[in-house]
């Protein structure tokens, strides 16, 4: 025959390319009819680029388009088998109602969790009073430190000479503040202050705040030095964030922004006020975390199916360690008594006895969880998507293993995160324990050290458990979800 001989088979080249993924994800059964399609598409382009001397092969490839081997050359070969890959998709006629379904599919479980979220805000808002602190209230004063001496503790005047510390009532330090506010604004007054380890020092232009007990406005007994003013640094410091989510960000900072402030409000305005109130704070927490988790995810990434397969991943994890938080207090015999929630009860008085304890500490971990959830659930769904994006071609299976592969980096580094982010929290209370002399055992199963170890594992394991439930859930989404 006096035909060009055959070219090599460009599909075997395009199969060498894609060896690492699953064959039955990347390369589907290709139906009868949509092979018919691509073998009729691919006769009615061949009289433009065939040679005029050929006859017309009978052979086809396993696309289901007519043989090659006629074609002038391999790299003409080539861009044949690239422009018929339109042909060979629009065989599938099955994804566009797929993916209609599990949009719908996702609407139908979180539009539940939706309302109920908004039933719970409705039923727990806190409709009366919060009770207030019983015990007796002081008015801040803003104050400048403008002088200081050593002085004797025993002279309430600070004017005395100065001498080294002792037990004849020496050993303090006099500080001569400028008041910026309260009863008695631009007036100096005298304040001594221990030179103690356990004290601060102070110098000469130092902001600080001092306690006015509502006594003798004239009286420096009146008032007390207990704190520095940091309202300054903790601006630059914002506004040091803010510029940074913005200039990485974006306009989606911008939303990032927005959605922590409304953050802010849902915990001020709603779950303290509830569990002031007297509400279960555990429920109150699982509320408040559901309202935090549908505003910030869709007000950050917008409303999609990955933003609501992120959200659904956040919402079973969540509700999974409010229960094993539930269980494994109530096994542990937690209490939720530390000195912080004992404070707290002693000074709302009469009103503190219906402050739950535990369920204080279970409130805790369901929102301390939350914005690590929200973390991993995200990045595992825009891993699964843009795999997908990478490779229409993969599967449910395919784009789960792949993905899975990222979440168990993501969440060894994320488990590790959230452990020492508690421990860093505890770091004077371990100190405490390490110089204690008690075994190891024995200071595990304190209570202030079990409530962290709760707390942390519980977590831990919401964390892990989110990676295989939002992984599995995005690449079913994401391998039947069609381009608009």
């Amino acid at each position: 025959m006096g035909g060009v001989p055959p070219q090599p088979h460009p599909v075997a080249r395009r199969h060498r390319d894609f060896a690492d993924d699953p064959p039955t994800d990347v390369f589907p059964p290709v139906p009868a009819a949509a092979a018919d399609d691509g073998r009729h598409g691919g006769q009615a382009v061949g009289p433009a680029h065939s040679d005029a001397a050929s006859p017309p092969s009978s052979g086809a490839d396993p696309d289901g388009g007519p043989s090659r081997g006629h074609r002038r050359g391999q790299a003409h070969a080539q861009g044949q088998a690239q422009g018929h890959a339109p042909g060979h998709g629009h065989g599938h006629t099955a994804a566009p109602p797929a993916g209609r379904r599990v949009k719908m599919l996702l609407a139908a479980l979180l539009a539940p969790a939706a309302l109920a979220a908004l039933v719970g805000l409705v039923l727990l808002w806190a409709s009366g009073r919060a009770p207030t602190s019983q015990a007796a209230t002081a008015t801040p004063v803003h104050a400048q430190v403008v002088e200081t001496h050593a002085a004797r503790c025993d002279d309430a005047s600070g004017a005395g000479a100065p001498t080294g510390a002792g037990g004849d009532g020496s050993g303090c330090v006099a500080l001569v503040v400028h008041m910026a506010d309260g009863p008695r604004a631009g007036r100096d007054l005298v304040q001594l202050v221990p030179l103690e380890p356990s004290t601060p020092r102070f110098a000469v232009g130092d902001q600080v705040v001092l306690s006015w007990s509502g006594g003798d406005a004239d009286d420096p007994g009146s008032y007390q030095v207990v704190d520095f003013q940091r309202s300054g640094s903790l601006w630059w410091l914002a506004g040091l964030f803010a510029a940074a989510v913005l200039a990485l960000g974006r306009w989606r900072g911008l939303a990032a922004l927005a959605a922590l402030g409304l953050s802010f409000v849902v915990l001020l305005m709603f779950v303290l006020p509830a569990i002031l109130a007297g509400h279960n704070p555990l429920w109150v927490a699982v509320v408040g975390a559901c309202l935090i988790m549908f505003v910030v995810l869709y007000l950050t990434h917008g409303p999609s199916a990955r933003t609501s397969t992120a959200v659904l991943g956040t919402l079973v994890s969540l509700l999974l360690i409010g229960g094993l938080s539930a269980a494994f207090t109530a096994l542990a015999r937690l209490t939720g008594l530390d000195d912080t929630t004992s404070a707290l009860i002693g000074a709302l008085g009469t009103g503190g006895s219906s402050i739950d304890a535990r369920g204080l500490l279970l409130a805790g971990v369901v929102i301390g969880a939350l914005g690590v959830l929200d973390d991993v659930t995200v990045t595992q769904t825009s891993a699964v998507w843009e795999l997908h994006g990478a490779n229409p071609a993969l599967g449910a299976r395919g784009l789960f293993t792949a993905a899975m592969r990222i979440g168990r980096d993501h969440v060894s580094s994320a488990v590790n995160t959230l452990v020492l982010a508690y421990a860093g929290a505890s770091l004077p209370l371990m100190l405490i324990f390490s110089v204690s002399g008690r075994s190891l055992g024995d200071v595990v199963t304190t209570q202030e050290v079990a409530t962290e170890v709760v707390r942390t594992l519980v977590g831990s394991i919401g964390l892990v458990a989110s990676v295989p439930i939002t992984t599995a859930v995005a690449a079913v989404v994401a391998s039947r979800e069609t381009a608009d």
